[in-house]
Order: C-alpha cells, then sequence, then structure tokens
C-alpha cells in the first residue's frame, strides 16, 4: 500500500488529529494568558486596596490633629472606605473610619478668657 492511496483512506483521522493539536495548544495558550491577567489583576487589586488604606490612615491623622472632620471630608472617606471594602480591605482601617465618622463636623468653639 502506498503512501497517497493510505493518506486518501485516511484523511479525516489526519484532519481530525490535526485540528485537536491545534485546539488543545490554542486552550494552553489562553489558559496561561487568563493565569497572567488575574494576577496582574490581584496584584492591581491589592496595591489600589493599600493606597486606598493609606489614605484612610492619613485622613485620620490630619483630623484627629484638628479633632474634627468636615462633612465633605466624611463624604470623601465614605467613598474611600467603600471602595476599599468591596476589595476585601477590613482591618484597623475600619476603625479609624468609625471614629472619623463619629468626630464633631466644626472645631470646638473655645471660650476667651
Amino acid at each position: 500500500m502506498g503512501l497517497l492511496p493510505f493518506i486518501q483512506q485516511h484523511w479525516t483521522e489526519w484532519m481530525f488529529a490535526a485540528i485537536s493539536s491545534i485546539l488543545g495548544y490554542l486552550y494552553r495558550d489562553v489558559r496561561n494568558r487568563l493565569k497572567e491577567e488575574q494576577e496582574k489583576s490581584a496584584a492591581i487589586a491589592e496595591g489600589v486596596k493599600g493606597l486606598l488604606r493609606e489614605s484612610i490612615v492619613q485622613n485620620y491623622n490630619k483630623y484627629q490633629d484638628r479633632e474634627y472632620c468636615p462633612i465633605y471630608a466624611k463624604e470623601s472617606i465614605k467613598r474611600v472606605y467603600e471602595a476599599y471594602h468591596k476589595l476585601g480591605g477590613n482591618d484597623v482601617a475600619t476603625k479609624l473610619y468609625n471614629t472619623l465618622l463619629n468626630m464633631p463636623e466644626e472645631p470646638e468653639e473655645k471660650e476667651e478668657p
């Protein structure tokens, strides 16, 4: 049996094998790219979460020294905290956030002697 008659008889099997190989390669390539993108996305989320946490801490330090937190600052801090919390942050920043929200919105009036 020659090569040409063999190919003519079994071309569908060879075609199926070739297509299966190509699809397998493409699947592995897409899976690897997806895994890399997921790792990058997780790293970006952690970085953003860290920046949001830092913002909460900085605001806490700033307004703790002033002993009051204006309403506009509280609104901004609420937005930052919501994003922080959605990214999975829920540690000391939560306590600082709650402390900020409970602070007076205007400075205390000091009595003059």
